[in-house]
């Protein structure tokens, strides 16, 4: 019987919300059990300081450059983290020395595919002293070393959940929508296609938080009190990111919220939701199988806006939209889950990435190892 490590996932992504947790016990490949999850959202003055570190990163050249206050922030993320991964513990009953590894994804500060550069702030070493728990971290960047553009990582995990959900869901594409959305087609054969598709949350939650302070539009509240603005939708979905005959790897910076008196909040905030739902299918068409279901992952699906307009786009194509959590998964912890199951593959040597996910020349696995002690 192949061995099963218990490993745990965490997770802050370009939504710059928190950390999520996650408990997996696998073998890296088909065995999955999933486990407990938590998140740990950031305060204020954490989401300011990481929006400053988006800011300093623009000046880096080399992986290993810290401008300004980045070497601060990656100290202060890192123990962030270490303190998720102690009330994590703590609440679950779990002991430290009963997890075999973590994996730790760090924070995305700068991401330039064309220039084989990525930077994820994260203390690896650090983390593993602080948890007493071995961490692999720093997954990317084998990747880009060879030939792949970094990201997305998580469709091997998608893959694995689509075994789980049975054959009889092929094709089928999981989407995840967090600051930038991604999908994970898995066509009738098992062959695994992946890619990000456009702006996420990240433009709603710019927009939002500009106009009212608050840090995102809870439920889609704010846009379901306002109306399409056609010309401002065409300006994104014209983007040459839509027709480009590669699929490219995104930076949060890629695409920018609309100038104050574009529009009102209501009709920015609406504007924005269908363009994180349009984008997902304009980016589809690109996929070698039309699929049958999306299976809707990440803070987006919260947004019943995005959720509608996902819906009434998917029934032009014959398809359906389902929220992950109603087939038994959690959308909120899939991306800890998954960073859980790379850093099992990665300890195994299994590939991380391939050909049709990044665009990475082979299989490649990936990760470096900071051991506890």
């Amino acid at each position: 019987m192949t061995e099963l490590l218990r490993a745990i996932g965490l997770m802050s992504g370009t939504s710059l919300d928190g950390v999520d947790v996650a408990l997996l016990a696998t073998d890296g490949q088909a065995s999955v059990t999933r486990g407990p999850s938590m998140a740990f959202p950031y305060d204020k003055a954490m989401r300011e300081a990481l929006k400053q570190g988006l800011a300093d990163a623009k000046a880096i050249e080399k992986r290993h450059e810290r401008p300004g206050g980045l070497a601060a922030l990656e100290r202060a993320q890192t123990l962030f983290h270490a303190a998720a991964v102690a009330a994590f513990l703590k609440e679950t009953g779990i002991l430290p020395q009963d997890v075999h590894v973590i994996g730790f994804h760090g924070q995305t500060v700068l991401h330039r595919p064309h220039k084989a550069l990525t930077v994820q702030i994260g203390d690896g070493p650090l983390l593993a002293r602080e948890t007493g728990i071995d961490v692999v971290y720093d997954m990317r960047a084998n990747d880009m070393m060879h030939g792949g553009q970094g990201a997305p990582l998580v469709p091997v995990y998608h893959a694995a959940l689509a075994e789980w959900l049975g054959r009889d869901a092929f094709p089928v594409c999981f989407v995840n929508i967090g600051g930038i959305s991604n999908l994970t087609a898995i066509d009738r054969r098992g062959e695994i296609a992946a890619y990000d598709s456009g702006p996420g949350n990240a433009l709603i939650d710019q927009w939002v938080e500009a106009h009212t302070g608050e840090a995102f539009d809870a439920g889609g509240g704010i846009a379901a009190r306002g109306a399409v603005r056609e010309a401002l939708v065409a300006r994104y979905l014209g983007h040459p990111f839509f027709t480009a005959n590669q699929r490219l790897s995104l930076d949060r910076n890629d695409f920018s919220p609309p100038a104050k008196g574009e529009a009102s909040l209501e009709d920015g905030a609406r504007s924005l939701a269908h363009v994180t739902a349009a984008a997902i299918f304009a980016s589809a068409r690109h996929l070698p199988e039309r699929p049958r279901s999306y299976v809707v992952c990440g803070g987006g699906r919260h947004n019943r806006v995005i959720m509608a307009d996902m819906a009434g786009l998917a029934a032009k194509d014959g398809a359906t939209v389902v929220n992950a959590d109603n087939l038994g998964l959690n959308g909120d912890s899939m991306e800890a889950e998954a960073w859980a199951y790379l850093a099992v593959r990665s300890l195994k040597g299994l590939p991380l990435t391939f050909p049709g996910t990044t665009g990475v020349m082979k299989p490649i696995s990936g990760g470096v190892m900071a051991k506890a002690k």
